[in-house]
């Protein structure tokens, strides 16, 4: 079992950033790719951007550019850096680890607005 926990969220104004981490525990050393989610109102479930375990990082295009994913394995953390925030960015980003089955955060709550 892997337990996810997120932190970071908040509400900021559009063009602003913010920096979401997850910690991950537990039967780390089988963890293969990590990421991020989001869920917003409506919409459907998203894949945001992933890192594998070599560092290989993919994003959803509507981030990419403004949204970077990066890992520290000897912390056990992934962060998501969110830059130039949009109001359509606003959603509860869930933390996401591969291990032998897949492991979720209980999310946190991204809200753009002026």
């Amino acid at each position: 079992q892997v337990q996810l926990v997120e932190s970071g969220g908040g509400l900021v104004q559009p063009g602003g950033s913010l920096r979401l981490s997850c910690a991950a525990s537990g039967n780390i050393f089988r963890i293969t790719t990590m990421g991020w989610y989001r869920q917003a109102p409506g919409k459907q479930w998203e894949l945001v951007a992933r890192v594998t375990s070599g560092g290989i990082t993919n994003y959803v295009d509507s981030v990419a550019g403004r949204f970077t994913i990066s890992r520290d394995n000897a912390k056990n953390m992934v962060y998501l850096q969110m830059n130039s925030l949009k109001p359509e960015d606003t959603a509860v980003y869930y933390c996401n680890a591969e291990s032998r089955g897949s492991f979720w955060g209980q999310g946190t709550q991204v809200i753009v607005s002026s």
